[in-house]
């Protein structure tokens, strides 16, 4: 049955934490200060949180950690490529659990942020009671040739005004083309460069078309980080070697996994599930603790009237469920 989000409650503290000599992460806590910590990874690369974000989570079973990641939302100074890598924000990530003087949390992350959950998890797997993962993303080659082509044999009419915008070259493909204009020096190139693709990206969010989403979507402080991060975070192989995250799937089988996926997910394709439950299944556990159920820690739902977005009702009703089920079972150990 589909379930009304929990209501918003107001975060219990605030602040600011400096993670590098130019970069300080806003961050958030909110729900019970004695309930189960977990941390809340957000999209993009660009994307930010907001108070929506912890209606997700009840506030009497949860402390929640909600942060913008580096350049983005309230974080320090805004759209700041400089020493900003997925390394980078996996550290951040970890500065933050050891500022709070946390031991270990449940990692919940969609898109982007899923791919930044498994990154983080494998390098810290002993910091993470578990994960919720949404829309997931594995940061390949693919995925991004996907993202940039690949919506054009689906939407259209969504595609060619996003190829449209540059003009693609055998010199310049693409991508390139839009980061030139997304750091040119003149601010209306930057800023229509940013409104072409955040449009582009939020029409493909929702299985149904959205259109107070995609009018949000041409706000300057949305549009522009959305856009020079991922084409920052794609230009560069999302600092990842080739299909590192499932390579590595044996760092972290042991922990219980929940993963929700939109069938008509355009943005990160079904296909992806599939290959992370091949990974998890075939690879080989490297914790010394292997126990029986390792195979049995992956459990993936898929959505079937649901486009990538965390609010379509299928999806956030299996969001919530799976972090009800976990608030149970962890207060159980």
């Amino acid at each position: 049955m589909l379930r009304p989000l929990y209501p918003t409650r107001p975060s219990y503290h605030t602040g600011h934490l400096k993670v590098s000599g130019e970069h300080r992460i806003y961050y958030e806590l909110s729900g019970n200060p004695q309930g189960i910590n977990a941390v809340f990874l957000h999209g993009g690369p660009g994307g930010s949180v907001s108070p929506s974000s912890r209606r997700f989570f009840s506030s009497e079973a949860y402390n929640l950690c909600l942060f913008d990641q580096r350049g983005c939302g309230k974080s320090e100074p805004f759209c700041e490529t400089q020493n900003n890598t997925t390394q980078d924000l996996i550290d951040d990530i970890e500065a933050l659990r050891v500022h709070l003087g946390i031991d270990k949390w449940l990692v919940f992350g969609g898109s982007w942020g899923s791919t930044l959950a498994l990154a983080y998890a494998q390098s810290h797997p002993d910091r993470v009671l578990g994960m919720v993962l949404r829309g997931l993303f594995l940061g390949t080659d693919q995925e991004v040739d996907w993202f940039m082509t690949g919506p054009k044999w689906t939407h259209p009419e969504v595609w060619f005004p996003f190829a449209d915008f540059v003009k693609e070259t055998e010199a310049q493909p693409m991508l390139e083309a839009y980061w030139q204009k997304l750091t040119s020096n003149d601010h209306e190139t930057r800023l229509s460069a940013a409104r072409a693709w955040s449009v582009y990206e939020t029409s493909l969010v929702t299985l149904h078309p959205n259109k107070d989403a995609r009018s949000m979507a041409q706000s300057p402080e949305i549009a522009m980080p959305i856009a020079l991060f991922e084409a920052h975070f794609f230009r560069n192989k999302l600092f990842m070697e080739p299909d590192q995250l499932l390579n590595n799937i044996g760092r972290i089988k042991h922990i219980p996994t929940v993963l929700v996926q939109g069938r008509y997910d355009v943005i990160c394709p079904t296909y992806n599930t599939w290959r992370l439950r091949e990974a998890w299944t075939n690879s080989e556990v490297e914790q010394k603790n292997q126990t029986s159920d390792d195979q049995s820690n992956l459990q993936i739902q898929i959505i079937p009237d649901a486009g990538h977005a965390s609010f379509e009702s299928g999806t956030a009703t299996a969001l919530m469920n799976a972090l009800d089920k976990f608030s149970v079972r962890l207060r159980q150990t």
